[in-house]
């Protein structure tokens, strides 16, 4: 239905709505002058298949309301609040007030990671309103959607952020970064970078010695149990041949992938201790990162990099160290500590460079790692009470 308009000069804006009944979507097109004008309108039906599924969703599965939709939702706030708490207690520590921040980077926590779906997405909750309220701070989040919507996996993202803090024009640089999921960036003399989740880092260990330990424990101090054991070579191997392994970069990883249908199949194998189980689980990470480094240095027909950066909670396994070192001869493996930035700060840091590029509207993604069809902008910005002043300084910040 269009309407005529007698006022070119206000700006356009776009309201759109699917109501409770999720029957159609309505997109109303408004000029914005001192009385909002509509220009047209427009509604679409919507498609059976979205409707059906909407309609599932929306109804709790039991009358207390438990559904996963329910528990996400409170997840996603209460995960908002212990961010916002983090921020708060961070500066109290550190004596800066919030109005000396210009932005928060706050990545979320993943609990979906799809980029192989019909419809690839990815969901990271915590929600960045409510860390905007709590704080005042404006917040950056969703740093992977826009990724995944130009084609891409979505992740690796810290790449980027690994090119401005470790680049080298002396020698070829590789990053490890093991967190629960390990991913590896590579940055030649010339600044070119690439990257893609190996797989396996914490995740399984941690998960595994919860197992052992029946909740007692979360993860194997300085590996020492893991240094205890004797790996198992036939469940390493057949570890080894796990599919995401041999896939072909771009490619990126979660728990989808490397969780407790593994874990099983390590406390099920026959005939070994819970710390040759440990062992076993600890060099399958160690072996997977070798592996594809090896990939890496092949793709890239270049010589073993002089240096391998390690960060990430994966830093703190000393049995797991000691044996990248020894894998990984003779380039020299160290913390990221080694270069002045804390291994277990890497991340972090990553994502409040991230936030400022938001920001400013400039890339902060690589497409060569995440093999999207361009470099793209990416994060999603909830302004804080610093907005207004935020925005003047933005167009200052290269100059």
């Amino acid at each position: 239905m269009p309407l005529i308009s007698n006022h070119a000069s206000a700006p356009l804006f776009i309201g759109m709505m699917s109501g409770t009944s999720a029957d159609g979507i309505d997109v109303a097109v408004v000029r914005s002058g001192e009385k909002p004008e509509l220009l047209q309108f427009n509604e679409f039906p919507m498609p059976d298949s979205l409707r059906q599924t909407i309609l599932h969703l929306a109804v709790p599965e039991n009358e207390e309301g438990n559904s996963e939709i329910d528990a996400m939702g409170e997840l996603d706030r209460a995960l908002g609040n212990a961010y916002a708490e983090a921020v708060l207690k961070t500066l109290k520590q550190a004596g800066i007030h919030t109005d000396e921040i210009a932005a928060i980077g706050c990545h979320g926590q993943t609990i979906r990671h799809r980029p192989e779906s019909l419809h690839p997405f990815t969901l990271q909750i915590g929600c960045a309103s409510t860390v905007s309220e709590v704080t005042g701070i404006t917040c950056v989040s969703n740093f992977r959607s826009r990724d995944i919507a130009a084609g891409g996996e979505g992740a690796p993202l810290v790449p980027f952020a690994h090119r401005h803090l470790f680049a080298s024009n002396q020698h070829n640089t590789a990053i490890v970064n093991i967190g629960g999921i390990a991913n590896l960036t590579w940055i030649d003399q010339q600044g070119h970078t690439t990257g893609f989740d190996i797989g396996p880092g914490n995740m399984l260990m941690d998960a595994l010695m919860v197992n052992i330990s029946a909740g007692e424990k979360i993860f194997d101090q300085d590996g020492a149990m893991a240094a205890s054991g004797q790996v198992s070579t036939l469940l390493l191997a057949r570890l080894m041949t796990h599919p995401f392994l041999k896939r072909t970069p771009p490619k990126s990883t979660g728990r989808e992938a490397f969780g407790e249908d593994i874990v099983q199949q390590i406390i099920g194998w026959p005939d070994l201790s819970d710390a040759d189980r440990m062992a076993t689980a600890c060099a399958f990470t160690a072996e997977a990162i070798v592996e594809s480094m090896m990939t890496m240095i092949d793709a890239s027909c270049s010589d073993s990099p002089a240096s391998v950066l390690i960060c990430g909670g994966g830093a703190r396994n000393k049995h797991l160290m000691a044996l990248l070192t020894e894998k990984l001869a003779p380039a020299n493996v160290q913390r990221t500590d080694a270069v002045g930035i804390p291994a277990q700060a890497v991340e972090a840091i990553s994502f409040a460079l991230l936030a400022r590029h938001t920001l400013m509207g400039t890339p902060n993604t690589l497409a060569a790692v995440t093999g999207a069809s361009h470099n793209v902008c990416g994060g999603q910005i909830t302004p804080g009470n610093n907005w207004a002043s935020l925005l003047q300084t933005i167009p200052v910040w290269n100059q």
